[in-house]
């Protein structure tokens, strides 16, 4: 089964966007908006402190009534990030996004942060990788 490395290695968009935690939750979202995506890896010196993604926002600015100019990324962040290797499997980390209702991943090697990876990344891997054992199948039939 395909891991981590090769799901890194087949994404279109390298870039693993991150920010301060002292950054204003405002920035972080304009981050956000700006590069079309739902969650950003909160950073200390390339170590994984946090993650922010679209549900915290609504969750804990919106819904409390807090304003985004005023309320630092780390008062509303998901501080206990899960985080995942580069040989860790697919099917692992689609165990562990089901289980915990997570849409995204930190990949992180000697505790630094090498990439992201969202569910969709992950399902385009198992089918990628049921593709290819289709045409093996296929073939073996045929011959």
């Amino acid at each position: 089964m395909t891991n981590v490395a090769q799901v890194l290695q087949d994404k279109i968009e390298q870039t693993t966007f991150t920010i301060s935690p002292e950054a204003t939750v405002l920035e972080a979202i304009s981050l956000m908006a700006n590069k079309g995506i739902g969650a950003v890896v909160v950073t200390d010196q390339d170590k994984v402190v946090g993650i922010l993604s679209e549900r915290d926002y609504t969750r804990k600015v919106m819904l409390m009534e807090r304003t985004s100019k005023e309320t630092a990324v780390q008062e509303i962040m998901t501080a206990k990030v899960l985080t995942v290797t580069k040989s860790t499997s697919v099917e692992t980390c689609l165990d562990l996004m089901t289980d915990r209702h997570l849409r995204h991943l930190p990949v992180v090697e000697n505790d630094r942060l090498i990439g992201l990876i969202s569910i969709g990344d992950l399902v385009k891997a198992v089918m990628d990788d049921q593709r290819k054992l289709i045409d093996q199948l296929q073939q073996y039939i045929a011959s």
